[in-house]
């Protein structure tokens, strides 16, 4: 979901999803660390990787999260550190023409809402 700024100042959610309608892996990054002291329980910490936004995302926002192809998750999650290059080469907008966006109910705004209907186009 992203909240797309409207003319007046208000603010519209809008839903941004593959047009097949497929689940997907967003590019990401994760730490698990401890305390100056090193005392401390680990913290685990963890960050979408955004890019520039395709046409489609552009018209709600200025950036979209990494979306990883089928072919590419894999390689994302076992890559190693000295395939930066290749890595970095993944860090493109999904082509537009593979998604589709919709508006959705202002209820998504809330955490205590959790119903199917929230997924739905109004």
């Amino acid at each position: 979901y992203e909240w797309r700024k409207n003319a007046d100042g208000s603010k519209t959610p809008t839903r941004l999803l593959l047009a097949s309608g497929e689940p997907f892996a967003l590019a990401g990054l994760w730490d698990s660390w401890k305390g100056v002291d090193g005392k401390d329980d680990p913290l685990r910490t963890c960050t979408i990787i955004t890019t520039s936004p395709n046409a489609l995302a552009a018209q709600v926002h200025d950036r979209m999260p990494v979306i990883l192809t089928r072919e590419t998750e894999r390689s994302w999650l076992t890559a190693d550190a000295d395939e930066l290059p290749f890595l970095q080469s993944l860090l493109t907008a999904y082509p537009a023409e593979l998604m589709k966006t919709y508006t959705v109910s202002g209820q998504v705004n809330s955490p205590k809402n959790d119903s199917s209907a929230l997924i739905q186009p109004v």
